[in-house]
């Protein structure tokens, strides 16, 4: 099923369709968010990915040093491929902040983005993509490819890579481990 288009609003940005909203209230962040900090939302974003039994990815957009949207895989949850964590998360943010133009913003997520979610993140015009394990066979921000500094396309991002990596690649490690030894879906 595919989300509806956001409908524009009298003033021509977007509305804001339902967003994810941690009914803990841990979506509060604090006004400068570090790199750090960002991607510690992001983990957890990826623990509630593994514990619905997706691949466990977490993504953050921050945006006037807030974090504006945050989202985990959503692959198997809605049977939609292009359900990764950067994609929802800009998808929100651009809702939020009324614009499809990312321009400054950071995307911080746990795995390094793939062709499609690098693509995403430059159609959106971020500043910054920060990442934390490297994905050495499907990583487009500079393990496979390096989409994000091609001179031959439009827009070029910052990338930041290996904040937090160790923990961001034994998470993914232990359920990719769990999954092969049967104890996973």
């Amino acid at each position: 099923m595919r989300r509806p288009r956001p409908p524009e609003s009298p003033d021509g940005g977007c509305q804001a369709p339902s967003l994810h909203v941690v009914p803990d209230g841990s979506d509060i962040a604090p006004a400068t968010v570090t790199d750090d900090e960002a991607m510690r939302v992001a983990l957890a974003e990826a623990g509630i990915a593994a514990a619905a039994g997706d691949v466990p990815v977490g993504a953050v957009v921050i945006a006037g040093g807030e974090i504006v949207a945050r989202r985990h895989n959503e692959r198997e949850a809605t049977c939609d491929p292009t359900a990764h964590a950067e994609v929802l998360a800009l998808q929100d943010a651009a809702a939020v902040l009324g614009s499809w133009r990312l321009s400054g913003a950071s995307l911080v997520v746990t795995l390094e983005p793939c062709v499609m979610c690098a693509g995403a993140a430059l159609a959106g015009r971020v500043a910054r993509i920060v990442f934390g394990a490297y994905d050495p066979k499907g990583g487009a921000c500079g393990s496979l490819y390096n989409v994000c500094v091609d001179p031959r396309l439009n827009h070029e991002a910052a990338v930041v890579s290996g904040v937090l990596a160790e923990e961001c690649a034994d998470l993914l490690q232990s359920w990719f481990a769990d999954r092969r030894l049967g104890d996973g879906a």
